[in-house]
């Protein structure tokens, strides 16, 4: 049968727009690929950017679940993939096309909604190669129910618009231990266990690169392990608590008396992350996963005047999308 004018027309606006949104990712993708050259001479190859600094589940306004990036020589790789990962890594000028790695600090809703979706969407977006997932146990599982979750889309565009079959491309790999976990010739990545109840096994990630040693704390309490782990970092991006604003944050939740329990019981105050950059004798030390994160009434100042309380090297007050 003859297709109909109305059907062939649609079809002809449907390839325009294809088109379209093809050339419109091509773009997007050359951002990358252009920059995958080795960087000139005296130039940092290491570009560090926090794409998402809210601590907690919670969908409010201002800051975008816990996400960070870290790319060598043009090539991106992401550290945990909170909510709307996929649109902050855009609004960083990095394409998900050229993603090489992801690594989860742990299993906590906040670190990885989105790592099926920005996987899956990256592939739709163009993604035609390898890329490498690592995290605790159940990655494997994670991912398989991404495809799953996807697989109609996958199915239909795989055929209708000649992309490559997505599952053999995302590789999952469980973290069991401590130690180097992932080497390529631009980057080493080290984990390292931290104490966040009762999420076990929890996570912190070393990052070497040619210029830079970035050390990524993933949630945590005070640990001991972390300030070996991060002895003398570059950078070491940590997660904070203003316990003395907690009871602000707890009049909006019905379960307030234990979530300040569990809150208290498994991350890292203010002062504490003072001590533990001093500790390490941190270069230079960026706030992220900020709880409470949607104070409006917070300060700058307020975040960082009680880490300076212990720790005097540069302290700064991390923002999404803030390039540290």
């Amino acid at each position: 049968m003859r297709p109909s004018p109305r059907h062939a027309d649609c079809c002809s606006r449907l390839a325009f727009v294809n088109a379209l949104a093809v050339g419109a990712y091509g773009a997007l993708d050359a951002l990358p690929a252009a920059a995958a050259a080795p960087a000139p001479s005296g130039s940092p190859r290491t570009r560090v950017v926090l794409l998402g600094t809210a601590g907690g589940p919670a969908l409010r306004p201002g800051r975008s679940s816990p996400a960070s990036l870290v790319q060598v020589d043009g090539v991106p790789y992401v550290i945990d993939c909170g909510y709307g990962v996929g649109r902050q890594l855009i609004d960083a000028k990095v394409s998900p096309i050229g993603l090489r790695a992801i690594f989860i600090t742990h299993h906590h809703s906040d670190h990885n909604a989105d790592l099926g979706n920005l996987l899956v969407l990256g592939w739709a977006t163009g993604g035609k190669t390898r890329v490498d997932a690592y995290g605790p146990p159940r990655m494997a599982e994670l991912i398989d129910l991404a495809l799953q979750y996807h697989a109609y889309d996958i199915a239909i565009r795989i055929p209708d618009e000649g992309r490559v079959d997505p599952r053999p491309l995302f590789v999952p790999h469980e973290i069991v231990g401590p130690g180097e976990v992932y080497r390529d010739e631009r980057v080493v990545v080290e984990a390292a266990l931290v104490h966040h109840p009762p999420v076990v096994p929890a996570y912190a990630y070393k990052v070497t690169t040619p210029d830079r040693v970035i050390v990524f704390s993933g949630d945590t309490t005070y640990s001991e392990n972390l300030i070996a782990f991060a002895r003398g970092a570059d950078l070491l991006v940590h997660e904070v608590l203003l316990t003395s604003a907690l009871d602000r944050l707890l009049k909006l939740v019905p379960n307030a008396s234990r979530l300040r329990e569990h809150i208290v019981d498994a991350h890292t105050d203010a002062e504490d992350v003072g001590r533990v950059a001093a500790a390490a004798r941190v270069k230079r030390l960026a706030l992220t996963h900020f709880v409470p994160s949607y104070d409006p009434t917070l300060t700058d100042e307020d975040w960082a005047a009680p880490v300076r309380l212990h720790y005097r090297g540069e302290i700064v007050v991390g923002r999404d999308l803030m390039e540290v």
